[in-house]
């Protein structure tokens, strides 16, 4: 990648790392989250507003399946032949994985030298770390537009919520969209789902379209009102569009008529739900090329790790005796446990076993409950690193709670062995609970 005057950035010194640079950056604003966007802003201003020299831009908000839907999106849009920019979170991994330039996720010697100018430029004035990242990502986008080859579409998600989210400062995206929405993060959002839905819809935007997936009434009677009041156009799932299970794939019916498309490469049924919304996505998105046979290709080519994703290799799987699987999901949320559950429900012919591990910010309860009358036990986890996570023993109380059989573990390892000792047939183990503990499952995995 290049910097902003066309050079190469430097090699970057063994002792100079991005960990480095994004620890410091945790230290410029007491709380983790204080949604605002008068900081970024003020920051996006002093870097000369790279904000407004991006890449055509697909904003997407919602509650469920945003990172599934830009997945299915950037499949289909290279499917096209296109060069896709993406900016997702949580990472998984390594922070690199949230910014993803035309080219691949960006490299060191980037990443550090766009965090340290948004550094310098903020100086010491208090800043979230996701609000300072973001205007990196932002420079990096920028930039890699201007660069030899360019980017044709950058796709965005929001962090949290969306009214006052640090990436809502876009005037005119090219789209918006909105998945599912649920009760997630009320302490930030609100305690009901109107007034969740209203800080999700504060991304639609004068004359942009915005693709409304399945929602229920409270949510898109918000959703509607908002667009009414800004004169955002909507193409809402169950009016405009629909889509029906066709045998393996699924069969898409909207005003330019119906197409089947295969069966989507991210698991469970709640994904062949966020296939037909990129595919709604994609009929709005002209110019891209985006005929029905890439559009297909995407949806039977997406990948998104840590999604009920299977680990057939590495330390993790290594302790598990042949015939036995191990999986990994991290969805977190009531929402999220329930499209677990149905994804889970055809899982008869073995035992299923749970591994789990939450944040104390979470609802525990409401995600674990449609799981239990489907796991033979749950072995509870601290997540390592994770200062806001349950402990391994509040984890246990809440599973037992919900009906589980449940004991903590001091490991994920150790839980895995723990299952595998006391099991008389070859199963199941599904960890699940956390993006934040799927991306530490990643790591030691390797």
């Amino acid at each position: 990648m290049k910097n902003a005057s066309g050079g190469a950035y430097t090699t970057v010194s063994p002792s100079k790392t991005s960990d480095a640079v994004l620890e410091r950056l945790t230290r410029l604003h007491p709380k983790v989250i204080d949604l605002s966007l008068g900081r970024v802003e003020r920051l996006l201003t002093r870097l000369d507003h790279p904000e407004q020299r991006l890449a055509p831009v697909v904003h997407v908000a919602g509650t469920n399946g945003k990172g599934s839907l830009l997945a299915f999106l950037r499949a289909m849009l290279e499917a096209a032949g296109r060069r896709v920019q993406a900016y997702t979170s949580p990472h998984l991994v390594r922070f690199h994985e949230r910014i993803r330039l035309a080219d691949g996720l960006i490299d060191e010697a980037a990443l550090i030298a766009l965090l340290e100018r948004c550094e310098e430029a903020n100086g010491p004035e208090p800043i979230t770390f996701f609000e300072v990242t973001t205007a990196a990502a932002f420079l990096a986008f920028a930039e890699d537009a201007l660069g030899e080859r360019g980017a044709d579409i950058l796709l965005l998600e929001t962090g949290l919520g969306g009214r006052l989210d640090a990436t809502n400062v876009i005037a005119r995206p090219a789209l918006t969209a909105i998945t599912p929405i649920g009760l997630d993060h009320q302490q930030f959002l609100g305690d009901t789902l109107a007034a969740i839905a209203g800080e999700k819809a504060g991304i639609l935007k004068p004359g942009v379209t915005c693709v409304v997936g399945p929602q229920e009434a409270e949510a898109l009677a918000v959703i509607e009102e908002r667009a009414a009041r800004v004169g955002a156009d909507l193409h809402v799932h169950g009016r405009d569009w629909r889509f029906t299970p066709e045998g393996d794939g699924f069969r898409f019916e909207d005003t330019d008529g119906v197409r089947s498309f295969p069966a989507p490469a991210l698991r469970g049924p709640h994904q062949m739900a966020n296939a037909a919304l990129a595919v709604a996505c994609a009929s709005k998105l002209s110019g891209f090329g985006l005929n029905d046979k890439a559009v297909a290709r995407g949806v039977a080519a997406a990948s998104w790790p840590g999604r009920l994703q299977r680990l057939t290799e590495g330390p993790l799987a290594a302790l598990l005796p042949p015939g036995w699987e191990l999986w990994l999901d991290g969805g977190h949320n009531p929402a999220a446990g329930a499209a677990l559950a149905e994804a889970l429900a055809d899982w008869r012919d073995r035992p299923l076993h749970l591994v789990y591990g939450m944040l104390n910010t979470k609802g525990a309860d409401g995600f674990l409950a449609p799981l239990a009358p489907l796991a033979k036990d749950l072995k509870a986890v601290t997540i390592p690193g994770e200062a806001a996570s349950l402990s391994a023993e509040a984890a246990a109380e809440h599973a037992a709670e919900a009906g589980f059989a449940a004991a903590p573990a001091g490991s994920v390892a150790a839980a895995l062995s723990a299952i595998v000792g006391h099991a008389d047939q070859p199963a199941r183990i599904l960890i699940c609970g956390s993006l934040y503990l799927a991306g530490q499952v990643l790591a030691d995995n390797r």
